[in-house]
């Protein structure tokens, strides 16, 4: 049984809690904490911390700039995170990748599309690999918005 109280969802940079991913996972888990971030990359990690306090346990999804958010979270605070689902992380930004993270042992599912522009698949492969040590790495047939694939996971087998 999934405790959907320890569930959120981090959307992307232009990205709202109200978005196709938001409302796809709502659908599924209604007790998923499916916030909305805005201003600076420091500004978004402050409302991200206080959201999250002190508590263990989280499944966290991050969606490109939400993926880089919540990569950085759970590297800052591995023992409060049990899992990571990276969709296409924007993992290449400087706040990530001028200084990769110290190695984490939290499981990582990272969904990546093969035709993403914006976010080269090869440059966060890398840079996953270096960091997360229990990866599993997904290449799939889409872009960057992966809308064909966040309808094809099998999102309660990956979150039990």
């Amino acid at each position: 049984m999934i405790n959907q109280s320890r569930l959120i969802f981090i959307h992307g940079l232009e990205g709202t809690s109200q978005g196709s991913k938001a409302t796809l996972l709502r659908s599924l888990f209604p007790g998923m904490l499916i916030p909305d971030f805005q201003g600076t990359l420091p500004e978004r990690m402050q409302t991200l911390e206080k959201i999250l306090e002190r508590k263990s346990g989280w499944k966290i999804i991050g969606s490109s700039f939400g993926g880089l958010m919540a990569a950085l979270f759970a590297c800052q605070h591995p023992l409060q995170v049990s899992r990571l689902v990276l969709l296409a992380p924007a993992l290449i930004l400087p706040e990530f990748a001028d200084s990769p993270p110290m190695p984490v042992t939290i499981p990582t599912i990272i969904y990546h599309g093969s035709l993403d522009p914006l976010i080269p698949v090869e440059s966060v492969q890398q840079l996953a690999r270096q960091v997360f040590t229990n990866l599993t790495f997904h290449v799939v047939d889409d872009d960057h918005g992966l809308y064909k694939t966040v309808q094809q996971i099998d999102w309660l087998a990956l979150l039990e």
